[in-house]
């Protein structure tokens, strides 16, 4: 899985980097096979002035042409990544189990003449 980091006004320290590839890494290891590239964006948005301003954008690309976008906003940084990588992680279930669920209704229809009919009682 390809991690890919941007941030706005700020760098980004080793650490951070770091902990958000820990984390994606845990939420995310049962979907390897079906992630492609995966981009965070951290931003704080008031600045110098404080606040819940802590933003944290994930986008997942899923293979083979979807994307998951979220985000997650928070007054530290830290609880702002660990709640998109849960949202995140939550999407993915939701968004695979749509793409699983239609493939395999695709293969189980069965043409009229692949069905045998049964006579009652025979059994």
């Amino acid at each position: 899985m390809n991690i890919e980091f941007r941030s706005q006004d700020f760098s980004v320290s080793e650490a951070l980097q770091r902990y958000t590839e820990r984390r994606l890494g845990s939420a995310l290891r049962k979907f390897s096979k079906d992630i492609g590239r995966v981009t965070v964006r951290l931003s704080d948005l008031n600045g110098p002035r404080g606040g819940a301003d802590k933003r944290c954008q994930i986008t997942a690309s899923v293979l083979p042409s979807q994307a998951v976008s979220l985000q997650a906003v928070d007054a530290d940084l830290y609880a702002a990544i660990d709640r998109a990588a849960t949202r995140l992680e939550r999407a993915l279930v939701r968004c695979l189990g749509r793409t699983r669920e239609s493939r395999r209704g695709r293969m189980s229809i069965r043409k009229p003449e692949d069905v045998r009919l049964q006579p009652l009682g025979s059994g």
